[in-house]
């Protein structure tokens, strides 16, 4: 047993009102500032992302979850539904139909080979793709691809701007307010969002994201604000992935990004990919896969109970 110090018990005891004090005022702002928070929102936020326990999350519930054949995106217009998978592009109808797919959609229409899609946005009934040659974590030839929402062909393409320092291609959104393109990168470069013109195809340049999200696979536009998808969980330890979010002032070089949902109530943990937002029906849908093992960006095997990956659209009512 260590021998009390007297001269140090006498001290604690005369002080223990005042840290009493301290204390009651510390918990009382404490309680004032987590009233305060959730009603700021995402755009007056600049704390940092933090995924312990969730507890920069805002709550939205969980609604519903659609299983898909694609293990890449999602978007969402007029009652439509659009899904990407690595090499197929689909469309769904309200109920979740499927009324058709496209499963050669690199065939015809490129000058540079690709192989990939990642995240996809649709804007006037246009699907827009972050293509790429991706092989073994390593990307090249990333373009710009717009399809006809219908028909699922090609219509266009615009190639990335090489010397934006970009070297991958996760995700891509349209933000019809400000008529800009932006797409995110899964790799290091994910530490930036890069953007270009919608009606020209113009590189607008990049904004840092501060701090960054690890492993970017998805971004929205919605109502003012940036969503982003992060693959940052470990699902081999049962750990979650989440959605951060941000805002985007005219003419900044960086946004303060900070954690909107930790997605601890998927079925199973997995991999979260792409997101959207349905204004008609007030949800956020993000698409998640579960089962494979993903070793550098590519399934590698299955987990125990699994013998095949298993896509599914989670709907989550927004804030």
């Amino acid at each position: 047993m260590k021998r009390k110090n007297t001269t140090q018990s006498s001290i604690r005891s005369h002080m223990r009102p005042v840290y009493q004090r301290l204390k009651s005022a510390i918990a009382l702002f404490a309680v004032s500032l987590a009233v305060v928070l959730p009603m700021a929102g995402c755009a007056q936020s600049t704390s940092a992302p933090n995924t312990e326990n969730g507890e920069n999350a805002q709550p939205k519930s969980l609604t519903k979850a659609v299983e898909v054949d694609g293990r890449q995106g999602v978007a969402t217009e007029n009652g439509s539904y659009w899904i990407s998978g690595s090499t197929t592009l689909s469309k769904y109808d309200s109920a979740w139909n499927r009324l058709k797919v496209n499963d050669a959609p690199f065939d015809k229409g490129y000058q540079l080979e690709v192989n990939h899609i990642g995240d996809i946005d649709v804007y006037d009934n246009e699907v827009y793709c972050g293509v790429e040659l991706f092989e073994d974590g390593v990307a090249s030839n990333i373009q710009i691809a717009i399809y006809d929402g219908d028909t699922l062909e090609l219509k266009r393409t615009f190639n990335f701007e090489r010397e934006s320092g970009q070297d991958e291609c996760s995700g891509i959104c349209v933000n019809p307010d400000t008529r800009v393109v932006t797409m995110c990168a899964w790799t290091d470069t994910g530490n930036h969002i890069y953007n270009y013109s919608l009606d020209t195809g113009e590189y607008l340049g990049k904004v840092r994201l501060s701090p960054s999200p690890k492993w970017i696979q998805g971004i929205a536009y919605h109502d003012g604000t940036y969503y982003l998808t992060a693959d940052d969980g470990d699902a081999d330890q049962s750990a979650p992935d989440h959605v951060y979010c941000f805002a985007l002032a005219d003419g900044a070089s960086e946004a303060q990004v900070r954690l909107a949902r930790t997605l601890d109530d998927v079925q199973r943990q997995g991999e979260i990919e792409g997101l959207s937002f349905n204004k008609e029906s007030d949800e956020m849908l993000v698409l998640y896969n579960r089962g494979a093992r993903i070793v550098q960006g590519m399934p590698v095997g299955f987990y125990d109970g699994y013998d095949h990956e298993i896509h599914e659209v989670y709907s989550y009512g927004t804030f």
